[in-house]
């Protein structure tokens, strides 16, 4: 059985939190210091540490720069505001952009917040893609490193209306960016990680500010690699930035599907800890699992709205029946009851009949039966044998069907059975069984409606 990395992106993801999330997942600390100092890059250097955030232990990973960049700085990201957690992207120099095209012969240097006295490059997707290839990566880390950042200078391309080869980055706010994810690419490497699941990305809401304005969240890079990419964003009531675009190029580029087995077992987990800090506490949690064979569903004596459904958990499934239709003219109702009861007791999925005129005037019943294929000569036979047609109608349809299995649960009536249905928003909904509750009414003296309505409240509560 194949194993699987799960990222669980309750609190969002960025670059540093997948790397400190891998590393305490058994990525090899060694194996990645020694890629990231063969970078041809200066004014950096890494730090793994342990931090505890509400109480649970994670791994931090920090890229130390020479020049702050803002990452962490609360009152510069939000003003007045400290509701943020982590690691920023890099962003785009729309200064540059007018000195790219207008002002060749005068280097630029960092607005006042960055403003050491020194003059800065900027890099373009070529320059970082030469770095990494320039590097002693593995072949395999070197090109989900490139393809990362591919992801992300195409989404700042179609923000900000340029080309992407005009995308360019402040070397001061690249540098780390390279880091993480060169470092994510080689602890994805190491790990040996062919398959990723990743169900979700939870953000928040607000705006953040950045070297050249302020942005809404999520910000216009990460909305464009999720529609690009098909990445599933939950928005949340927290604010702040949880989704960074390099947290979420990351995703897009590992991702390989977004539905956990059915039945799974957990080799390892490891948490990777946000830096900055907002109202809940900034984790990633990675687990590598195993998928296995679902054990036999057992009889659980709990409310059946906490047991998970064996079905698949996509809310629906799509299903082939056929259906029997046929008119009758000269059957009494007692020999159209008798044959409903012979085709519910052969199988069949569904039986009605509704009173029709027909040809000449005529009163009569057309008679419906819903079955599989595999059913349908078995009732063929019966409805010819038990009433007076000559022809029957086949229709093969398709259709759409709640996930749904039968329990016994235990209520306050008394043990009962209930019918589970897998909601399309990912709830359940428990019905109550006809014969469950009729027997529990004469058992008890209550009425069919306050059994019903009991037992209903209980397994949905």
């Amino acid at each position: 059985m194949s194993k699987k990395l799960y990222l669980e992106c309750y609190t969002g993801i960025s670059g540093d939190m997948t790397v400190a999330a891998l590393l305490d997942l058994g990525a090899d600390a060694e194996v990645l210091d020694k890629a990231l100092k063969s970078l041809p890059l200066t004014g950096f250097e890494t730090r793994i540490t342990r931090v505890t955030k509400a109480g649970i232990d994670a791994c931090d990973f920090n890229v130390i720069l020479e020049h702050d960049n803002h990452d962490h700085d609360m009152e510069y990201l939000y003003g007045d505001e400290h509701h943020h957690h982590h690691h920023r992207l890099f962003f785009l120099n729309w200064f540059h952009r007018h000195h790219h095209h207008h002002d060749h012969d005068h280097p630029h240097t960092h607005d006042h917040h960055h403003d050491h006295g020194h003059d800065h490059e900027h890099r373009g997707l070529t320059d970082i893609v030469k770095i990494l290839n320039e590097s002693a990566l593995t072949p395999r880390a070197k090109q989900l490193a490139i393809k990362i950042f591919q992801i992300i200078a195409e989404a700042e391309s179609k923000a900000h209306g340029l080309p992407v080869e005009e995308v360019h980055f402040h070397e001061v706010g690249a540098v780390d960016s390279i880091v993480d994810i060169a470092a994510a690419a080689v602890c994805l490497d190491n790990l040996d990680i062919a398959e990723v699941i990743v169900p979700a990305l939870y953000e928040g809401t607000g705006s953040v500010r950045c070297q050249h304005g302020v942005l809404p969240v999520p910000v216009p890079a990460v909305v464009n690699i999720a529609d690009a990419h098909g990445l599933d964003l939950t928005i949340t009531s927290a604010k702040g930035e949880l989704v960074t675009p390099t947290g979420a190029a990351i995703v897009a580029a590992i991702r390989t599907g977004n539905t956990l087995p059915a039945s799974f077992r957990i080799i390892r987990t490891g948490i990777g800890a946000g830096k900055r800090k907002y109202g809940r506490p900034s984790l990633l949690r990675a687990m590598l699992i195993e998928e296995t064979t679902p054990p036999p569903t057992a009889e659980k004596e709990m409310p059946a709205a906490i047991q998970p459904l064996k079905a698949q958990r996509d809310g629906r499934s799509k299903d082939e029946i056929v259906k029997l239709e046929t008119n009758i003219d000269d059957c009494t109702g007692e020999m159209m009851g008798f044959v409903m009861e012979q085709l519910l007791n052969a199988g069949a999925r569904d039986v009605h009949y509704h009173p029709v005129f027909m040809k000449k005037n005529r009163p009569g019943y057309q008679l419906n039966v819903v079955c599989k294929e595999e059913q349908r000569e078995t009732l063929q036979r019966i409805i010819f044998e038990q009433t007076t047609t000559i022809g029957i109608r086949i229709i093969r349809m398709e259709r759409a069907v709640l996930p749904r299995e039968v329990r016994k649960v235990k209520t306050s009536l008394g043990e009962m059975r209930v019918k589970m249905c897998n909601l399309p928003d990912g709830g359940i909904r428990c019905y109550p069984e006809y014969d469950d509750v009729a027997a529990l009414s004469k058992a008890s003296g209550l009425s069919f409606i306050e059994v019903f309505n009991t037992v209903y409240k209980e397994t949905n509560g």
